[in-house]
């Protein structure tokens, strides 16, 4: 991973949208800093496409499009996009999964749930689990004393024996029936709302996030950047963000709009 001054200012100014995660990268230690929210203003503000990408709920991802300065979100590790439409008052829910699918698999994952919750003692489930419309968040460091790592990985081995996708962000586990990703309804959304071949794209997009869930968006986009807390996570990744910000999290985020903003003038 470089320093973010590497980053050129010839790729900088071709920009066009910046996909974000939300905890520990635009958050700080479970809260949204003036710094950070004012920094994802600016972006959105400056013309560029905002979307963030996060493991995040329903519940919130439906506040999230509606008040934030963005275009649109990707939710639950990509099980759905929310984009709402201000001109219309409407909100667009675009799921990868239908209604019958995602019933069936709430009920498969409630007794996972069970299972995890009793075979690893100190693990919890998400406070935020109630507004969940396709995955398990298993807490292992949010509201409870921190797990350690034979903990967290045998919360994924228990999701997986059971043929569920696990990933670890920086605070839950996350577990779902089914084989999409954040990438793949990024790719979605971009494509059906504004008309954009991410493939053919990726070269002016850029992703930052923070951990391991946050792989496959690392491996895909050349331009993408870790928030300087990422470093605790360095030996997960098999491609690691091209470039890493000095500063931590919700400072990081600020510091990586601060130099895309300035490119564009």
């Amino acid at each position: 991973m470089q320093p973010l001054d590497a980053f050129p200012v010839s790729a900088r100014r071709r920009i066009a949208g910046v996909f974000t995660d939300i905890d520990d990268t635009l958050s700080t230690a479970g809260r949204l800093t003036a710094e950070a929210f004012t920094a994802l203003e600016a972006l959105h503000d400056s013309g560029l496409i905002v979307v963030p990408i996060t493991g995040r709920p329903a519940g919130w991802c439906d506040h999230i499009a509606r008040m934030w300065p963005v275009d649109g979100v990707v939710g639950e590790n990509g099980a759905f996009y929310f984009r709402y439409d201000h001109a219309r008052r409407k909100m667009i829910r675009r799921f990868m999964q239908s209604a019958t699918e995602r019933a069936e698999n709430r009920r498969r994952l409630e007794k996972l749930r069970r299972r995890i919750l009793s075979d690893v003692p100190g693990s919890a489930l998400a406070a935020d689990q109630h507004y969940r419309e396709t995955d398990l968040a298993i807490d292992y460091c949010e509201d409870v004393e921190r797990l350690g790592v034979e903990q967290v990985r045998r919360i994924v081995t228990l999701f997986e024996d059971a043929g569920a996708t696990a990933k670890v962000s920086s605070i839950h586990v996350n577990g779902w029936f089914g084989d999409h990703d954040k990438l793949a309804m990024t790719r979605i959304m971009m494509a059906e709302c504004f008309d954009i071949d991410l493939d053919e794209a990726r070269e002016r997009f850029v992703f930052v996030g923070d951990s391991p869930n946050d792989a496959p968006m690392f491996a895909y986009f050349p331009n993408a950047v870790g928030v300087a807390n990422i470093r605790a996570f360095e030996k997960d990744f098999p491609v690691p963000p091209a470039y890493v910000t000095e500063r931590q999290s919700g400072q990081g985020f600020a510091e990586l709009a601060a130099v895309l903003i300035e490119a564009r003038k």
